[in-house]
């Protein structure tokens, strides 16, 4: 969109692309706890769309929807980075499942039960279930990993949020990663894949796969923590 003058039209884009904003803060919402406003995640990424639509360039042969993507998510996540949202008590608890299951996948050599990552715990199955509905473990990676992985190299976010360039080396990287991911997800049980491929895949909500799998949004949430803690325990090396 363009003015008379050849110039962008910054005022019409924003207003078309809202809607973008919108659909990544209710995706990314679902995956926080309640202490976090879906309106200050918007505003967040409204400032992100601003910001891609001052270094934009067309030229760059990138579409802008992709482009203002990675500007609003990574706005997104530095706010959330900086706020440290997520309690130290959950974070333990998220690793600790994570423990749990990297544990029993060593000593069972297949992916554990959820009553067995329970007894595994030390705890009864509700009362493990109720804990997974708690962490809300949606993070593949957490945020301090994105943040710095040591003192010499450059964190997750700053290698990948609005790169400017294309470096092989971390291109090559991401295809590794990618490709270990897949074969994670390949082994998780079968409901779990299916709540992945819904939830990443077709960008469907907690409220819609609980509707298609017939069973409760909490319920979805408590599998969903689970698939997440397999997934990072399988994950650790890369």
């Amino acid at each position: 969109m363009y003015t008379a003058k050849g110039q962008l039209d910054r005022d019409a884009m924003i207003r078309q692309h809202v809607p973008l904003v919108r659909r990544i803060a209710h995706h990314m919402i679902a995956k926080l706890p309640p202490n976090v406003e879906l309106d200050d995640l918007i505003q967040v990424g409204m400032m992100g769309l601003a910001e891609a639509l001052s270094r934009y360039e067309a030229a760059q042969g990138v579409q802008f929807e992709t482009f203002a993507t990675q500007r609003i998510r990574g706005a997104m996540l530095d706010e959330l980075r900086e706020g440290d949202w997520m309690s130290r008590s959950s974070r333990k608890s998220q690793k600790d499942i994570e423990q749990a299951v990297n544990r029993l996948e060593q000593r069972l050599g297949r992916s554990p039960l959820e009553s067995e990552i329970a007894s595994e715990m030390g705890m009864a199955l509700p009362e493990y279930q109720s804990l997974l509905g708690r962490v809300r473990g949606t993070q593949l990676v957490y945020l301090e990993d994105m943040t710095h992985s040591n003192d010499d190299d450059d964190g997750f976010l700053d290698r990948h949020v609005g790169d400017e360039t294309a470096n092989p080396l971390e291109m090559l990287r991401d295809h590794r990663l990618r490709s270990a991911l897949v074969t994670a997800i390949e082994s998780l049980p079968e409901r779990e894949q299916h709540i992945m491929g819904m939830y990443y895949e077709h960008d469907m909500n907690l409220k819609e796969i609980a509707a298609v799998l017939g069973v409760t949004e909490s319920r979805v949430c408590q599998l969903h923590s689970q698939s997440i803690a397999r997934l990072r325990a399988k994950m650790r090396s890369h």
